[in-house]
């Protein structure tokens, strides 16, 4: 079993899930918007899930390259259903396959955005994606930096510095989006998947009944 074949005749294992974390508003160069369709349409050529916490801005950008590119699209909103989504976050609705409603404001549904993620992608970014960096950092994530793309993601070497603790998590920084997603994968298949794959070991791919 590799990362792009989720799929074998024992289990069928959930495909890799790369989270998009940046900037929903703010000035946001051309050219990252740019990158960020660029790497939501390659999430989309390797099969991977595109996760975004439904927001406008850097992370829709991804979204827009992954469904031009016929990717699936999974929006982590923090409304509570779709008219609240809708009306109360004017948040986006072009592009998403499924949109979990978690009810939790746009602070609260970070935890769910980053723990759905096997991966999370950093672009640009003010206080939320600090938020976001802070829960993938702390919970030993794969994080991959799109450098000089502005905002905290050109900070995050100074960020660690300051924060000086060790969590385990991998933080991979690169200009160039394809390459960062390259290194990902690699960093995920040698340090996460091996992991999954001992947990599946003598477990009933569909589950056990309860008693």
């Amino acid at each position: 079993m590799t990362t792009r074949n989720h799929f074998n005749k024992d289990h069928n294992f959930p495909r890799l899930t790369v989270g998009v974390m940046g900037s929903a508003g703010g000035e946001i160069r051309s050219d990252v918007m740019e990158r960020m369709e660029r790497l939501g349409e390659e999430i989309a050529n390797r099969g991977y899930a595109l996760i975004t916490g439904a927001a406008p801005g850097i992370p829709h950008a991804a979204v827009i390259g992954a469904c031009r590119a016929g990717g699936f699209v999974v929006g982590i909103s923090p409304a509570l259903n779709f008219r609240e989504h809708v009306e109360r976050y004017t948040s986006p609705t072009y592009g998403y396959d499924v949109m979990v409603y978690t009810g939790s404001g746009l602070m609260g549904r970070e935890i769910e955005n980053i723990r759905t993620c096997d991966v999370v992608v950093i672009a640009g970014g003010r206080s939320g994606t600090l938020g976001e960096f802070a829960i993938a950092y702390d919970e030993s994530k794969v994080i991959g930096i799109l450098s000089d793309s502005g905002g905290i993601a050109d900070h995050i070497e100074e960020i660690r510095r300051m924060i000086d603790k060790e969590t385990g998590a991998i933080v991979l920084s690169d200009p160039d989006p394809v390459n960062l997603l390259d290194r990902l994968e690699t960093a995920y298949e040698e340090h996460v998947l091996p992991q999954y794959l001992e947990t599946l070991k003598n477990h009933d791919p569909h589950g056990a009944v309860e008693a």
